[in-house]
């Protein structure tokens, strides 16, 4: 793409595209748009990582670079007892996101943010990323850090990878900052891994 989905304001012209999904017996329509990541369409990566999340999620839920909001809006929608908060440093992603919620009958919160600096201070039971990849590695790295430090003890990190792109080492590096990093889903190249934070009572 000629204008990263990880630009603050993307340069591309506006190109509205529908996109409509199912998750766990929600009927979701959203809006997307050309500079954010995946327009048109639910990609496949996201799917993994959104059939890989447990049955039932509690307690308050971060979703980590939202895009137009599948992730989010999905987890909002098929747990009504979450607290959602969507980030992206993408404000025509914030845009959507925020949106998108409203059309499919959703509360969460949206905020502009670069990584986890929106909701500093704030923990999280779950953490679920689809992390620009090329953004670069040092980026990645950082989102996992701050992810892996707003988790609460107990909490698991969600991402989802593709092998080629560096799944191995992004394995490796969970490793040093969360507890039973494994792999609990994979399908076309894609991984999706999944951390602990250490529950300890040193928190």
């Amino acid at each position: 793409m000629n204008d990263q989905y990880f630009s603050r304001e993307p340069s591309a012209a506006s190109r509205p595209a529908a996109c409509a999904y199912t998750y766990r017996g929600h009927a979701l329509r959203c809006a997307t748009d050309s500079g954010v990541f995946s327009r048109g369409e639910l990609d496949s990566g996201t799917r993994l990582l959104l059939d890989a999340l447990p049955e039932n999620l509690t307690g308050d839920v971060l979703d980590l670079g939202c895009g137009w909001g599948a992730v989010g809006v999905a987890v909002a929608k098929a747990n009504p007892a979450c607290r959602v908060t969507s980030t992206d440093v993408n404000l025509r992603a914030i845009a959507l996101t925020q949106d998108n919620a409203k059309a499919n009958g959703v509360t969460l919160e949206c905020l502009e943010s670069d990584g986890l600096a929106a909701v500093a201070g704030q923990r999280f039971q779950t953490i679920i990323t689809n992390p620009p990849i090329r953004a670069g590695k040092e980026t990645v790295y950082r989102l996992f850090r701050e992810a892996a430090e707003a988790l609460l003890p107990g909490g698991a990190l969600y991402v989802v990878i593709r092998k080629q792109q560096g799944g191995d080492s992004a394995m490796k590096y969970l490793a040093t900052l969360l507890e039973g990093v494994e792999k609990i889903a994979r399908s076309g190249g894609f991984w999706v891994i999944r951390g602990i934070k250490a529950d300890s009572r040193q928190e």
